[in-house]
């Protein structure tokens, strides 16, 4: 049966292989060969009993997790090793399958990432978190792939926005953000060259940060009208009225 023990003044719950396959929800055959893989950190050993703990719960279910996004074992075995090797920005957001990019991991620890939100750091927001790629976690090591929707999404938080909305915007806005990408490659491609896309990316972000500039302009000029309208009507409804009683 599990067990725990106290180290360094730190309970630690530890698993037989049965019990660690059982919470993650996997048979056992396929703990082992995770096992012999190399995806797993070695167990703990006591005389011919493997003894495994919270961490390599962790690391299973971002496995899971990784699985569920279309990665290979193979790929899931490189990211692992670039985690504990501490491989450069450029891998890891390949490896992460966001490509190159100019966004900076962060590496947390689960007390860090919850000082970031509040009370926010939920089993469904992290779920969340780890399907939309912005989090992996390998053992008490957690990686954020940008440290600017990382800031971003705390001050959000922080002003009042549930971590649970700000994730579903955030999975709406890699929508709208897929499509304007791949309008930029097509014009890009159609009439100049494919090997010009990543000289020319600048360009498109340029665009991209002028229209969404603008539209809010547009959006602020005519959406105070509308929330304070909004804002009468319900008052209205309230006391029974109608907007122009």
């Amino acid at each position: 049966m599990a067990k725990e023990e106290t180290r360094a003044t730190k309970t630690v719950r530890e698993y037989r292989t049965e019990e660690l396959a059982e919470a993650a929800g996997i048979p056992v055959r396929t703990l082992r060969f995770y096992r012999e893989r190399k995806l797993l950190p070695p167990p703990r050993r006591e005389g011919r009993i493997a003894w495994y703990d919270d961490h390599h719960l962790a690391r299973l279910r971002t496995i899971a997790a990784l699985l569920e996004r279309g990665h290979t074992l193979g790929g899931i075995a490189e990211l692992t090793a670039a985690f504990e090797s501490g491989r450069d920005v450029g891998q890891l957001g390949e490896l992460l399958g966001i490509g190159w990019s100019e966004e900076t991991p962060v590496r947390l620890t689960p007390e860090a990432l919850a000082d970031y939100f509040e009370g926010e750091v939920t089993p469904e927001n992290l779920a969340a978190s780890l399907d939309l790629g912005y989090l992996a976690v390998d053992g008490d090591v957690i990686v954020h792939v940008s440290r600017r929707l990382l800031d971003v999404s705390s001050a959000l938080v922080r002003e009042g926005v549930p971590l649970a909305a700000v994730l579903e915007t955030g999975r709406r806005v890699r929508e709208h953000a897929d499509a304007m990408a791949l309008l930029f490659t097509e014009l890009i491609s159609a009439h100049i060259s494919p090997d010009a896309l990543t000289r020319l990316r600048p360009l498109a972000k340029s665009v991209v940060e002028a229209e969404l500039t603008m539209a809010m302009n547009r959006l602020l000029a005519s959406g105070g009208a509308v929330a304070d309208t909004d804002s009468d009507t319900d008052s209205d409804a309230d006391s029974g009225q109608t907007p122009s009683s």
